[in-house]
């Protein structure tokens, strides 16, 4: 109960939960709920800490001045996160150079960061540094960059608490402090707030709208290696008259790698806003309507409909015709999602690559995972709609047809397309050259999304 508390920032079940005041309740108290602890009940090295700068005294008691997390990075050794103290409602302003600590957009880009072992690993805007704690042990050398300078103060106490070393923290904004260098693979958790002012450096640029992850996303493919990859969480616009895909897909079209970004959640601007404003704790405040209404007037004034959030992949493949896919997946994916960064952009290519002819010559296979769902009324002959499930991988669904169905349940690699289609014709009572001219179309989606393989 205590736990599920904490996630709605309350506190008070954590306080009762810890009154006994044993070694372990102080460690809580004292680091992770941010309240005053009896000096006599901290088993710690006060004065040190205290000289540190991690703890102030207030009478006969102490009181942290970070917050202080356990973090699991897939490591045998557990791993640890400083950060600021969380603000919750009630506790005075965020200070400009508040470093926020890891939670589920840091665990999220720590699953879409997921590759092979690399040689050279960029952290954009590290912030607490939680990525290096994911990327130190499968990367060769490790550079971590922010413009905050306390941020890169208190990444230094995580690596040193988690056991990292060998970390080169480099202090200033975006790609400067990396000027002319490359690397195997460039994560960040970028500040992309969209917001009509900058505030607090661990959120907010002050550029114009997106400007700023667009800007992110152009100046990467330069400071990747070859065969490099990049992983970004992003907000961008939806404007009234414009499709975001087609915004978002050129941010991607400018950068000449292949591309893949993907939309998972959209916020209409007033619940954007109100997010933002109960992260700074700002509800309830004196000031809170009137940033309301300035921030909103400010998205108006942009014909803002909603601010999307997502995540964007890049991959310096060298081909002299990048692919770019975009698209909304909104349930949950299968983890780590940064193996499937590959996995789709290769189908994607695969898919678009064949020509009709070649892909009905092509021997499919249904890939691994894929159910079919079948719906209609009960006792009826013929569904009213079939639609083949991805259990594993991006998870998406597909409607299809009785043919296309058919195919999945009978196509195992061994035959080309075009005998296996033409029996499915026989079958139904179809014309076989009807159904061979309408498949390509039908196919190279299915082909594209994964449902679908080309076997050999």
């Amino acid at each position: 109960m205590a736990a599920s508390a904490l996630a709605r920032e309350e506190i008070v079940p954590a306080l009762r939960a810890t009154r006994d005041a044993d070694p372990l309740a102080a460690l809580i108290r004292l680091w992770w709920l941010g309240v005053p602890v009896s000096m006599a009940a901290a088993d710690l090295p006060l004065q040190d800490l205290i000289e540190a700068g991690l703890l102030v005294r207030l009478g006969d008691t102490v009181q942290s001045t970070v917050h202080l997390q356990p973090w699991d990075a897939g490591a045998a050794d557990p791993a640890y996160v400083v950060s600021d103290r969380k603000v919750r409602p009630g506790d005075p302003s965020l200070r400009p150079d508040h470093v926020v600590g890891a939670g589920g957009a840091s665990a999220n880009l720590a699953q879409l960061g997921w590759a092979a072992p690399v040689g050279r690993a960029l952290d954009l805007g590290t912030g607490c540094g939680v990525q290096v704690l994911h990327l130190a042990p499968r990367a060769g050398e490790v550079v971590a960059t922010d413009v905050n300078r306390r941020a890169l103060r208190l990444a230094r106490l995580s690596w040193e608490l988690s056991g990292v070393h060998g970390v080169e923290a480099r202090e200033g904004s975006m790609y400067d402090p990396v000027d002319g260098e490359r690397f195997d693979l460039v994560v960040s958790n970028p500040p992309f707030v969209i917001a009509p002012e900058a505030r607090y450096t661990y959120r907010e640029t002050g550029r114009h709208g997106d400007d700023f992850c667009r800007e992110l996303v152009r100046r990467t493919p330069r400071h990747l290696a070859q065969g490099g990859q990049a992983r970004f969480l992003a907000n961008w616009l939806h404007v009234k008259g414009e499709d975001w895909q087609d915004r978002v897909g050129g941010w991607l079209t400018e950068t000449g790698c292949d591309g893949w970004a993907v939309q998972r959640d959209v916020q209409d601007p007033a619940e954007y806003v109100e997010l933002w404003l109960r992260d700074s704790a700002e509800h309830g405040t004196s000031a809170y309507r009137e940033r309301y209404d300035e921030w909103l007037a400010w998205f108006e004034s942009m014909d803002v409909t909603g601010v999307g959030f997502g995540w964007i992949a890049l991959h310096d493949s060298g081909s002299l015709s990048p692919l770019v896919r975009v698209e909304e997946l909104t349930h949950p994916v299968e983890p780590p999602a940064g193996a499937l960064v590959e996995e789709v952009l290769r189908a994607a290519r695969t898919a678009y690559d064949l020509s009709d002819e070649d892909l009905l010559d092509a021997r499919l296979r249904v890939a691994e995972g894929v159910v079919e769902e079948r719906v209609g009324p009960p006792g009826a002959d013929d569904p009213s709609r079939i639609v083949l499930r991805q259990t594993r991988g991006a998870r998406r669904t597909a409607a299809v047809g009785t043919v296309e169905a058919a195919l999945a349940g009978v196509c195992d690699g061994d035959l080309p397309t075009r005998p296996l289609l033409a029996a499915i014709a026989e079958l139904t009572g179809e014309e076989p050259d009807a159904v061979l001219g309408r498949a390509p179309a039908a196919l190279r989606p299915l082909v594209a999304e994964g449902f679908l393989s080309i076997a050999g």
